[in-house]
């Protein structure tokens, strides 16, 4: 069709029209501004709405219902809400589960760029991309049945003898274990378990988008594999990295129902690893469903707020590192 219209004559109304939408260009970038102010209208919809669906709530409790005090419960019955057992439960199982994640991820994805044989790349390419895709519930029924009394209750003991009378870690690491496991460490070890595909998929295409010159020159100088690895490849793809890592505690903070299936839903305020606990995202779906007073209904609500609010400042705190990391790297090392 094109090539017909390059023939016609150029006071021809189609030759004009192509010529004056810059050959689909402008209307190709209308389209993309609108999508993204489009995208924009919807996450400060998002925001309002929840700003105005807790404002009994915020009025009622203010900052006392995210900050840490000696006296912090969430009580249905009263009417008195406070959120920061739950923030504590988010951040920290996502931040445990980061810190294990990671290295491991960071040595699969190294492994399937560089080290592994072609005839099981392809076959661990996908086994990566199944696990990614598994359903966050299949992982809450295989956590209760499997997961957590073989694995995380014999690890959650040995960590309780081996810490727990200490006097300062000690208190990160109080007991007793529950039998079957439900816990905060529980929670902590299936998200590690379900953000590491993230994470390895996203740090391995960064890799193989490093050109083969960069290999090629190190190892012509000399440098063993694990120094062409650990001083060129992984500096070089390191913004790239840094953007999955944040992607997997994203998806951390937020993951919901397999969470719900193997923390243990507790209202306690232990700081204990090992115990039972609650997440923001936990909470909002056991309870909401069951709010039978408004307050408690703009109070969940409200812990969503503090979620989202939460996700924003990751996702700018994210670019924010990721722009210092490329900013001090020359132009052809950034992917």
């Amino acid at each position: 069709m094109l090539k017909y219209i390059k023939l016609l004559p150029k006071d021809h109304w189609l030759s004009r029209t192509r010529r004056a939408t810059g050959y689909g260009d402008i209307p190709w970038q209308a389209l993309l501004i609108s999508s993204s102010f489009l995208l924009m209208i919807l996450v400060l919809a998002i925001g309002v709405m929840l700003w105005n669906s807790s404002a009994d709530a915020r009025h009622q409790f203010g900052l006392s219902f995210l900050l840490p005090t000696s006296d912090a419960s969430w009580d249905p019955v009263n009417n008195q809400f406070q959120a920061w057992p739950f923030i504590y439960g988010t951040l920290l199982t996502s931040l445990v589960a980061i810190v294990i994640a990671l290295p491991i991820s960071l040595g699969v994805a190294v492994f399937l760029a560089d080290l592994c044989p072609e005839w099981l790349r392809l076959p661990l390419n996908w086994l990566v991309e199944l696990l990614a895709a598994i359903p966050s519930v299949v992982y809450g029924l295989w956590g209760i049945f499997v997961f957590l009394p073989a694995f995380v209750a014999p690890v959650g003991q040995g960590l309780f003898d081996a810490f727990g009378a200490l006097p300062v870690i000690g208190v990160m690491f109080a007991g007793p274990v529950p039998v079957s496991g439900a816990s905060r460490l529980g929670a902590a070890f299936i998200l590690t378990i379900m953000i590491i595909p993230t994470i390895t998929a996203v740090t391995r295409d960064v890799l193989l988008a490093i050109p083969s010159s960069q290999r090629e020159a190190a190892l012509a100088l000399g440098a063993t594999r694990w120094e062409t690895i650990s001083q060129i490849l992984v500096p070089y793809g390191l913004s790239g990295i840094l953007g999955a890592v944040i992607l997997g505690l994203g998806r951390a903070l937020g993951e919901t129902m397999a969470v719900t299936m193997v923390i243990g839903n507790s209202i306690e305020g232990s700081p204990s690893l090992l115990r039972p606990g609650y997440t923001m995202a936990s909470v909002i779906a056991n309870e909401f469903a069951e709010a039978v007073t408004p307050l408690h209904t703009q109070a969940l609500i409200e812990v969503g707020l503090v979620l989202f609010v939460m996700t924003l400042l990751l996702n700018l705190v994210a670019r924010f590192l990721v722009w210092r990391v490329t900013r001090r790297m020359p132009q052809e090392a950034r992917v």
